[in-house]
């Protein structure tokens, strides 16, 4: 009986991950392909487009190129998403985090500028939160992110609860907010639905609305990155 192929992105695929095959000589005028390019194109068509309008056939039209030609570097779409993830998980600038104030201030800084690259590329947030990202770019970013951490002095069982920990804040916040099922900023129109909600019933409501509604999201993100942080830190006083 065949073994049940891996997923592409799941940490058995990635193990064992097929050696992308090199350019091809041009042929009819076209160009040679190389995996960068492919995957590069690919997640500007994804971001223009989303996951679910993206394909092969659109993909080969923006590469001058033909599904076959895919096909020599791909086994199918699903590989393709895959390599685009890590790529976007390469995008965030982690190489000062050794250099910062404290472990603190190194996971603050990682958490703001994964939050930023995220923003960019909303299309892929249901991606990434469909595996755990252990490609060659996010397995480089944790090995960054752990060793900071460590240097930094944190114990090695809190360093990984914090990566841990704060990587699904930044992930799940980013995707509630900003992916592609994220509800609109409608700040006006809810305070004024709480406003008209019976203060017998809903009380605290009423008293919070302001402070409901009006916070940028921004603000909200550093507030529960704060949190996290500060929580971190009482299992870990400074020294």
């Amino acid at each position: 009986m065949a073994a049940t192929p891996s997923p592409p992105g799941s940490p058995d695929w990635w193990a064992a991950r097929p050696v992308p095959a090199p350019a091809a000589e041009p042929r009819r005028g076209r160009p040679s392909l190389d995996t960068a390019r492919i995957v590069d194109t690919a997640l500007r068509l994804v971001d223009e487009h989303g996951t679910q309008a993206f394909s092969l056939r659109m993909l080969a039209d923006a590469l001058n190129s033909g599904t076959a030609t895919l096909y020599r570097h791909f086994d199918g779409k699903d590989e393709i998403l895959a390599y685009v993830v890590d790529r976007v998980l390469g995008e965030a600038d982690l190489a000062d985090l050794a250099d910062r104030a404290d472990w603190r201030d190194a996971i603050t800084v990682t958490a703001h500028r994964c939050h930023d690259t995220l923003r960019r590329h909303p299309h892929t947030l249901p991606l990434l939160t469909a595996q755990v990202p252990v490609g060659p770019h996010g397995l480089a970013q944790r090995e960054r992110v752990l060793s900071a951490l460590l240097a930094h002095g944190l114990p090695v069982d809190l360093a990984a609860r914090a990566f841990t920990v704060v990587t699904h804040y930044v992930i799940g916040f980013t995707a509630q907010q900003y992916g592609p099922a994220a509800a609109p900023d409608d700040g006006p129109r809810l305070a004024a639905f709480y406003r008209r909600l019976d203060p017998a019933t809903y009380p605290a409501v009423l008293q919070a609305a302001e402070s409901l509604t009006s916070v940028s999201l921004d603000e909200e993100f550093a507030f529960g990155l704060g949190l996290l942080v500060e929580g971190l830190a009482h299992l870990h006083p400074a020294r």
